[in-house]
Formats: C-alpha cells, sequence, structure tokens
C-alpha cells in the first residue's frame, strides 16, 4: 500500500536518458544564431530549466532572440533529438508497480507537450502513463509549480484536496522547487542529470539511487 494515490514523473533524467539528443539540438540552434557556444559538458546547466530560459541564462540571448532560439532547437530536436531517447532501465518495472498498486500516473515535465507524448511513446511507455503534463508553444505552463497542480487535474484530482496524497519524481533543483512551492511531497532521483545537493537546497531528503529503489520508496 502507498500514501500515494497521484505519482507526477519528470521526464529528462528520471525516466528518458535524453543528454544526447538535447545536447545536439541545442548545439544547432545556438550555431544557427551564430552565438558563442558555451561549454555544454554540464548537463546540470541545460537539462531541467525551461527551454528559453537555458538560451537566455546560459547562451546569454535576449529574449527575443532566446524566442527563436528556441524555435530553431524545437524543429531541429523534433526531426532528430527525440529519436535519441532511450528508457533507464528498470523504469517501465516501476510503472507497472504503480499500476498494480492503483496509483495514477503522468508525465510533469516543462518540455512542450506534443514532444513530450511522441518521447513517451518512443520509449514505449504510453500504456502506463494516465496523462502526459508539459509547456505550451507560447512557453506558459513551463514552471512545475504550474504543472504539478495542472498535472493533478489531468489524473481527474482537486488539487487542493489531493496535494497531501500527491508526490513529484525528479532530477532537479527544479523538480524539487516545484514540489515545494506546492506543498507536495518529493522524492529526487540520484541516477539522472541533476545535483543532488541543489536538490537538498531545495528542501528534498529522500532519494533513489535506482528505479528499483525509487519503486520501494512508493510502495512503502
Amino acid at each position: 500500500m502507498s500514501k500515494y494515490k497521484y505519482v507526477l514523473f519528470d521526464l529528462d533524467g528520471t525516466v528518458s536518458q535524453s543528454a544526447e539528443g538535447i545536447r545536439r539540438s541545442l548545439e544547432h540552434a545556438i550555431t544557427v544564431m551564430g552565438a558563442p557556444m558555451p561549454d555544454l559538458s554540464d548537463y546540470t546547466l541545460y537539462i531541467g530549466p525551461p527551454l528559453i530560459d537555458t538560451f537566455i541564462n546560459l547562451v546569454g540571448l535576449d529574449k527575443e532572440d532566446a524566442e527563436r532560439g528556441s524555435q530553431l532547437y524545437r524543429d531541429y530536436y523534433d526531426l532528430h533529438g527525440k529519436k535519441l531517447n532511450t528508457a533507464y532501465d528498470g523504469i517501465e518495472d516501476v510503472l507497472k508497480i504503480l499500476r498494480e498498486n492503483n496509483m495514477r500516473t503522468a508525465v510533469c515535465t516543462s518540455k512542450y507537450e506534443p514532444f513530450a507524448r511522441e518521447i513517451v511513446d518512443i520509449l514505449g511507455l504510453t500504456d502506463y502513463f494516465d496523462a502526459v503534463c508539459g509547456s505550451n508553444l507560447d512557453g506558459s505552463r513551463k514552471d512545475k509549480r504550474d504543472l504539478i497542480p495542472y498535472a493533478v487535474g489531468s489524473l481527474g484530482g482537486d488539487f487542493d484536496i489531493d496535494k497531501e496524497q500527491t508526490v513529484m519524481l525528479g532530477d532537479t533543483y527544479f523538480d524539487a522547487r516545484g514540489a515545494r512551492l506546492c506543498g507536495v511531497d518529493f522524492i529526487g532521483v540520484r541516477y539522472g542529470y541533476g545535483s543532488v545537493s541543489a536538490m537538498e537546497d531545495e528542501g528534498a531528503t529522500v532519494f533513489a539511487d535506482t528505479p528499483q529503489e525509487l519503486a520501494r520508496l512508493l510502495c512503502e
């Protein structure tokens, strides 16, 4: 049995190994824009944050150019990057266990929602998720603070009533911060791309080293 009814999964670094596709798409957009190429060896700088924030904060573009860069990224990612996603070993087993325990599951990602749906399908996991929730093309609903209530509602819940039965799973401080601001539980995963210390700074105290451990924490 579990205290949780609604389980929300971040996508990149929690369900999907996505670094290569994201990096290639980002390199393409930056090159086309003619902007200086930043050091992309540290995945924590651009896997997790909303896309437009990456172009503003990491690449140094103004808002208008960041929006153009984001569109170039999406175009390349749609053709090439998304196909490089693979599921973490064991994550399908976690989802099966949650199904058997009658938990409702959703992807909760700042990624553009149609892309997120396509990636879940590429991973072969569509049947295990009751909803796939992401951002809009105009950049709205990109923060986890907005996405978490949206995801619970997409699962048929009432967020104000059901937040105590909701848990957010993720690998970055964006996920941990969103959970904290929304007042829901958070379980961090150490096997992703984010920084554990950054998640701890946002109040995270429970972590899973593997998907298998994640299943145990959810069902204990």
